[in-house]
């Protein structure tokens, strides 16, 4: 995989959300959709190379007909959870922290039931990375332009407060940064420094993309120096996995577990109270 000709960090970078996106429907060719967006658009905002279309994977999830009805988000998210990580209840009910199917771990597994009819809820689609592929290929081909395609969804992060946008499908674009090996301004060599640049971009276009503005897609222009030639890896190789994973488990669960190997084969009597 490599990059497109360019220098290393780019010292500026735009990003806005397009108006007039049609409500994205199962079975639309979403292709078709964003084609008829940007063809619309102001002459500063047509796509050029280098450019990054950013994605929410609600509008993904919708054209690949991935909403069910569900009475019960609850059994949605249970039948989308490989791993239960951790849960919490509270005054609203129970917070599930889990992995589900694509090796991420978040809240509900990515189970949305926000901007989609009453008596649904949408699922992640089944393959991100394949779904920014086929768009990558697809806007490419309309356009004769060279750019990447990221799809994003909302995820907390541990230890603070609020949500982020992160990629979960990625084509065409470095997803991390490895800096290690090179030197800082002082000369001394990196060890551990690898930029999450996927996620950043999926950030930085949230803002402009918004959660209730009907501004599901944006672009972020001039970072065309991680813009690479094929697809790459996608967004899965971002994804923590077996001992490279040192939060496998929520504290009361690791709490819980630890009591249960520590008396295996004594009385259940159930771990001490925290």
């Amino acid at each position: 995989m490599s990059a497109a000709p360019g220098p290393g960090a780019s010292a500026e970078m735009r990003a806005w959300a397009p108006d007039g996106l049609a409500e994205v429907r199962p079975g639309d060719d979403l292709v078709a959709l964003l084609a008829e967006l940007f063809e619309g658009a102001a002459p500063g905002q047509r796509l050029v190379n280098g450019d990054i279309v950013v994605v929410t994977s609600k509008i993904v999830s919708k054209a690949e007909g991935r909403v069910v009805a569900a009475v019960d988000r609850e059994q949605a998210i249970t039948d989308e959870t490989v791993r239960v990580v951790a849960t919490r209840e509270h005054a609203g009910g129970i917070t599930r922290i889990v992995e589900n199917r694509l090796g991420l771990v978040m809240a509900a597994a990515g189970v949305d039931a926000s901007n989609t009819a009453d008596g649904t809820v949408l699922l992640l689609p089944i393959d991100p990375d394949a779904s920014a592929r086929t768009l990558r290929a697809g806007l490419q081909e309309r356009f004769g332009v060279h750019l990447a395609v990221v799809v994003t969804d909302t995820a907390g992060r541990p230890w603070r407060l609020g949500q982020t946008d992160i990629t979960i499908g990625a084509a065409g674009l470095l997803v991390i940064d490895d800096l290690r090996g090179t030197v800082d301004t002082f000369g001394r060599t990196l060890q551990a420094s690898m930029a999450a640049v996927a996620d950043e971009v999926a950030a930085a276009a949230e803002l402009v993309k918004g959660k209730a503005t009907g501004r599901p897609v944006a672009v972020v222009r001039g970072l065309a120096h991680l813009v690479t030639d094929d697809d790459g890896p996608g967004a899965r190789s971002l994804v923590r996995v077996g001992p490279d994973d040192m939060f496998a488990s929520g504290s009361a669960e690791a709490y819980a577990q630890g009591w249960k190997d520590a008396t295996d084969g004594a009385p259940d009597v159930g771990p001490p109270a925290l």
